[in-house]
């Protein structure tokens, strides 16, 4: 026996979750993401990476703006869905489509939750130097990720871990996580349990003031916002290499021993923080490729 799904995603974290839920042998009735966006140099539409996988299996793919019209939400009821499986799809979903599916809408979340509820999970685990997170299978509910959890599974955030490095881990356990769910759910097996009331944090999206580095930081705070920003939007600092202050990204680098005045260069590549000090290993100019810090300081006249 399978399950007629309903899937809805839109970035690349979604996709392997589509993909083990077609690989498990579930009937996808169509996937639902957001509409092409301008990008690039052209600013040509470019298809989400949802899109482009279910166009590749054959998949109906439909892109309402929300889901305030009556036909959108006829639309979706009519496909007549065991169950709508939701990862990162960029809309909040209201309660008629909530409701809709038979079995109700899953949705995998890249956090332990109730902590890190919210858009930007994985960056805020990073940035706020947390040593574990995880992702979760959720029951949908109108609330923010306020839905009782059917399966977690913890991973390890290692003290230089990147978030482009735990989304690729999260985004597959994600996926190992959800076709074990819909497995559960097909046998009646699949159980529910509230998230606690205390231990709520939020994740807000990433705001472009967050990605300047503020020196006058500890070391330790700084390696967590570069790697919590790492690859994007990437932390940057201002530094004049010849041609006046400008925006130099940061996406990888340590803490070292040292001391000077915040944001001053202090010898072998060593920026001065509020406590220590830090050394980009990886550093990008705009426009440009990112580079090693090496070949970074030789061109540069700072």
């Amino acid at each position: 026996m399978t399950l007629r799904v309903v899937f809805m995603g839109t970035p690349g974290f979604a996709v392997p979750v589509f993909e083990a839920v077609a690989g498990a042998g579930h009937e996808i009735a169509a996937a639902y993401t957001r509409a092409p966006a301008a990008a690039g140099r052209g600013m040509k539409p470019r298809p989400s990476p949802v899109q482009k996988a279910a166009e590749a299996r054959g998949v109906r793919v439909l892109s309402p703006a929300n889901f305030r019209l009556p036909e959108d939400r006829e639309t979706f009821a009519a496909l007549g869905a065991d169950v709508a499986v939701v990862v990162a799809y960029g809309l909040l979903l209201p309660k008629p489509i909530l409701e809709a599916p038979r079995l109700g809408c899953l949705n995998v979340h890249a956090s332990l939750l109730p902590r890190w509820r919210g858009a930007a999970p994985i960056h805020r685990a990073v940035m706020a130097g947390d040593r574990e997170t995880g992702v979760a299978v959720m029951r949908m509910e109108e609330g923010l990720d306020t839905g009782p959890v059917g399966l977690e599974a913890r991973v390890p955030i290692g003290p230089d871990a990147t978030t482009g490095e735990l989304h690729d881990i999260l985004a597959a356990e994600g996926a190992r996580l959800m076709a074990e769910a819909l497995a559960r759910l097909e046998a009646g097996t699949l159980a529910f349990v509230p998230q606690r009331e205390e231990g709520v944090t939020y994740a807000r999206k990433i705001a472009n003031e967050e990605a300047r580095i503020d020196w006058s930081l500890p070391a330790r705070r700084v390696h967590d916002l570069v790697r919590g920003l790492s690859p994007f939007p990437g932390a940057y600092a201002e530094l004049d290499l010849g041609r006046g202050p400008e925006r130099v990204k940061i996406l990888r680098g340590e803490p070292a021993a040292g001391a000077g005045r915040p944001g001053s260069l202090i010898g072998d590549g060593l920026i001065a923080c509020g406590e220590g000090a830090y050394r980009p290993l990886l550093l990008q100019r705009a426009g440009k490729a990112p580079v090693a810090a090496a070949e970074f300081w030789r061109g540069a006249r700072v």
